[in-house]
């Protein structure tokens, strides 16, 4: 067992990046400096990180949530790295949920890339504070001034510039520290483990000056205190100005700017103070809010070990063939060894093991305090976003959005062994991946796979045989219908046979009422038990719910329909569950069909970025896939177009919208509701 960390101590980062930014390559450098990993260069999975790169490598994204924890300085950074594909929102958003800060890492060439751009904005969404690091000036046509200017028009943000480098391209040999106007140069015969402070060369002394002048200026527009020693002309210690620049921070006023070239081993240590010194620990943040799970009343969870228990799962990884769990805790202690109460669920789960997760261990420990994120062995049933409490505290920290599949594909082994393994290998990607669905179709007996995109299909059948060596053959992705209908109807059936030896009798009424569009299904009964024991309504019930997970029009799952049970008829001792069963499911099918069931197309939100010279080609084509615009914002050189388009017409899309846009545009789409096809 460790030693506890205090909570002032901890910092739970993300590194939020495009591809080509060089995330990999920071987070290996951090890794190495803090002593985590020995060889340079090395990219370890640490026994607790899926190892996804190639995947990852091949499309330019983040698909896996994971943690790592190094030391720097006394204070422990947990770094979490955080998914940046629509297709994998619910990791994105829960893995932001459990953040209290970023490192925006960006090239120093291309400047503020679209998938950054993404992840940012989602970053926003959840008021992380960050930090941004220009990477990559080594490389030939970087241009330090040119990223903030980017980020300052694409981001919206109001970056603070701590750095400049000193060198260019192929002569970048450290940076200028304009906090305390020194030059940092590294030694490249050391890879970059030792460097020294100098004083910053004279060509560069003047331009250094100006900027730190900026850098006052910009932190006095957010801080009273320094802008009162600013416009006395009083000196301003160093101290005081980073106090100032790490409250502006915290409260998203200020993004403070790095540079240096990781690849190269120049900027990481600084990085790694800015990271201790302006990011916020979870006691420098508001207390989490959750609700009570029955009355819906709203609990706060202060960051605090003595305070009942609230803590979030935000990934499942199965690691030797066990699952662990990835917890944040907000408030309370998560101890080994103790029953947890998930709400969501209603259950008692016992926490076998508790881990500490490394880059290249796992250590084991006893407790885990407010502020940590550990991996928990032995919660059989618990799944991501789902909240661990104490029986008699319950609390849940956010309200769970189920993310209804989108798209489905049919997959098949293409051998005998393949078989074997199929329905076990699709058995774990569920359990990492709740927005992944597998069922047989009852017609065809195929194995068909649903999830958020085409892309996340393709990641998981791409996973599958790269992974766990399981060769299949797809089907096209096919659209997840509904269906419901346009009128009531009623219908009775008469079960009446001899099973197993047996007479089995049952009569059933149903009258079958549409809904409004979102309603879900309800079924009531208008009978006394005179007519139908109470036992015979509940079998009534379920085989009306298995009935409509199967319409009569395509075969989809029905909705909005409000089902009530009118009348029956019932005979003493040859009445049965089976009967009842087979009767209402009867009854309803024959309702149904005279109901004008029709379809319901998945309809999703799309949101366009894309420059102004652009727009009229790009709302042109929107409107022709059936598109409505519902609002177009104007930004800094770009429009965002905000529309509902049917997923049926959205396949090939990112092609599309790249030829139109000359590799510009980019989009996210997620699920918004289903709608009557037209």
């Amino acid at each position: 067992m460790t030693k506890r960390t205090k909570i002032q101590d901890i910092r739970n980062i993300g590194i939020i990046a495009h591809i080509d930014a060089g995330k990999t390559t920071v987070t290996e450098r951090i890794l190495f400096y803090t002593g985590r990993s020995h060889k340079l260069g090395e990219v370890h999975d640490g026994e607790a990180v899926m190892d996804w790169m190639v995947d990852e490598q091949e499309r330019g994204i983040t698909i896996s949530s994971a943690v790592t924890t190094c030391p720097w300085k006394g204070q422990d950074i947990h770094i979490i790295d955080t998914p940046g594909h629509v297709d994998f929102t619910i990791e994105v958003e829960r893995s932001l949920r459990v953040l209290d800060g970023a490192v925006g890492v960006f090239c120093g060439v291309g400047g503020v890339e679209p998938q950054s751009e993404t992840v940012w904005r989602q970053a926003d969404k959840y008021r992380v504070p960050k930090l941004a690091f220009v990477n990559k000036l080594d490389r030939v046509g970087a241009d330090f001034f040119n990223t903030v200017k980017m980020m300052k028009s694409r981001l919206k943000a109001n970056p603070l510039v701590l750095q400049l480098p000193l060198g260019a391209e192929e002569r970048l040999t450290g940076v200028i520290d304009l906090i305390r106007m020194k030059a940092i140069v590294w030694d490249d015969d050391t890879l970059g483990a030792t460097f020294r402070d100098e004083e910053i060369p004279a060509d560069l002394l003047e331009q250094a000056e100006r900027n730190r002048e900026q850098l006052i200026e910009t932190v006095a527009e957010v801080d009273d205190d320094i802008m009162e020693a600013y416009l006395a002309e009083q000196p301003i210690a160093t101290e005081t100005l980073v106090a100032a620049i790490r409250k502006a921070t915290i409260r998203l006023a200020l993004v403070p700017v790095l540079c240096g070239s990781a690849l190269k081993n120049k900027g990481i240590q600084p990085l790694l103070d800015a990271i201790v010194a302006y990011l916020p620990s979870p006691a420098d943040l508001p207390p989490m809010q959750g609700l009570h799970p029955e009355t819906g009343e709203p609990i706060a969870c202060p960051p605090l070990d003595n305070k009942p228990l609230a803590a979030l799962m935000f990934k499942v990884a199965l690691m030797e063939g066990r699952k662990l769990s990835f917890v944040r805790v907000y408030s309370g202690r998560l101890e080994a060894g103790k029953e947890v109460y998930n709400p969501t669920r209603k259950i008692k789960e016992k926490v076998s093991r508790l881990l500490q997760i490394h880059a290249n261990k796992r250590e084991r420990l006893d407790v885990a305090g407010a502020g940590a994120i550990v991996g928990v062995v032995g919660l059989k049933s618990s799944s991501t976003g789902e909240t661990l409490c104490h029986a008699d505290h319950p609390v849940m920290l956010e309200n769970i959005e189920i993310y209804e599949p989108v798209i489905s594909m049919a997959v098949e082994p293409k051998s005998h062994s393949d078989q074997d393994r199929l329905q076990e290998v699709l058995q774990k990607f569920v359990d990492e991946d709740p927005t992944l669905r597998v069922h047989q179709d009852e017609n065809t007996g195929q194995m068909i796979l649903s999830g958020m995109g085409e892309l996340h299909l393709e990641v998981i059948i791409s996973r599958m045989r790269r992974e766990f060596n399981t060769q299949v053959n797809v089907g096209k992705p096919q659209v997840v219908y509904r269906e419901s209908i346009a009128k009531s109807a009623e219908a009775t059936s008469v079960f009446d046979k001899e099973v197993a030896g047996q007479r089995h009798y049952g009569e059933v009424r149903l009258r079958l009422s549409p809904l409004s569009r979102g309603s879900g299904n309800r079924f009531e009964s208008k009978v006394d038990e005179t007519v139908m024991p109470a036992a015979f309504v509940q079998a009534v019930e379920k085989g009306v719910m298995e009935s409509l997970e199967s319409g009569t029009v395509m075969g989809y799952p029905v909705v909005d329909v409000a089902v009530a049970l009118v009348g029956g008829g019932y005979k003493e001792s040859l009445g049965s569950e089976l009967a009842y069963k087979v009767s209402a499911a009867m009854a309803c099918k024959e309702a149904l069909v005279q109901a004008d069931g029709y379809l319901l197309d998945p309809i999703m939100k799309v949101e366009v970025i894309v420059p102004e010279e652009f727009m009229g080609e790009v709302i042109g084509d929107l409107n022709s896939r059936a598109g409505k615009i519902e609002a177009i914002e104007p930004k800094v050189g770009v429009q965002e177009i905000q529309a509902i388009v049917p997923l049926a017409r959205m396949f090939g899309y990112s092609t599309d919208l790249r030829s139109a846009t000359q590799g510009r545009g980019t989009y996210t789409m997620h699920f918004s509701h289903f709608d009557k096809v037209v």
